[in-house]
């Protein structure tokens, strides 16, 4: 196979979620020398972009979106610690967690797996995060953004606690919030204070990189 086969390969698979040719592509191109930056810039990174695209269009549906995710993430797990040791440029880090009181995460999981193929470091804190546990975790991770994630009404209160948090420890100018969820709406967004809202994961990318270029060019201004 050419390195443009696996490249289109490589695409045709992870729109359809074909998650074992993705990865049997992976480690073909990998094999044949092809770089892993590559991979992730020319064929997984655009078809991703185009399960969101067709998400948005209404053509995809979530189970569409978690299967082509699923099939990338496999992809993923070969490629990060290559990457890694080619010292390729992430957009930036995010800390993300399903809030306290909640065990949902499959949006979550969908929204990191974007992330990453977007060239973002994700720290996925789980499900059932702590004020406390987001805490630490900005602290020590630095984080762009912190990620706040519920399914259930119930639980939306806990990012105004954890708002709350981050303000008492210094940490809310540090870093950017955002927020998402089945119920969560904008409205809802901008009444605890956070900086962005996603409906879905496709939209959670895009915005966050609005959100980390308008900082970065507010703090070089």
């Amino acid at each position: 196979m050419s390195a443009e086969e696996i490249i289109k390969g490589l695409y045709d698979e992870t729109l359809v979620g074909n998650a074992p040719s993705v990865l049997e592509l992976t480690k073909r191109g990998l094999a044949e020398g092809m770089g892993p930056e590559t991979i992730l810039y020319e064929a997984l990174i655009p078809a991703l972009e185009e399960v969101g695209a067709r998400f948005e269009r209404g053509d995809f549906f979530v189970p569409e979106m978690l299967i082509a995710g699923k099939a990338m993430s496999g992809a993923l797990d070969i490629l990060r610690p290559l990457l890694a040791e080619t010292g390729a440029e992430t957009i930036g880090t995010f800390v993300m967690g399903t809030v306290k009181g909640d065990v949902h995460d499959i949006g979550k999981n969908l929204v990191n797996i974007m992330l990453e193929g977007a060239g973002f470091e994700v720290i996925d804190l789980g499900v059932q995060t702590s004020p406390e546990k987001f805490i630490a975790a900005v602290e020590e991770h630095k984080p762009d953004i912190v990620g706040f994630s519920a399914f259930l009404t119930t639980t939306m209160p806990m990012f105004k606690v954890n708002m709350h948090e981050l303000t008492k420890a210094g940490l809310r100018d540090k870093v950017i919030v955002m927020v998402g969820g089945a119920p969560v709406t904008q409205e809802y967004a901008d009444a605890v204070g956070a900086d962005g809202f996603a409906a879905d994961a496709s939209t959670a990318v895009r915005k966050a990189k609005e959100l980390i270029a308008q900082k970065r060019a507010a703090q070089n201004a």
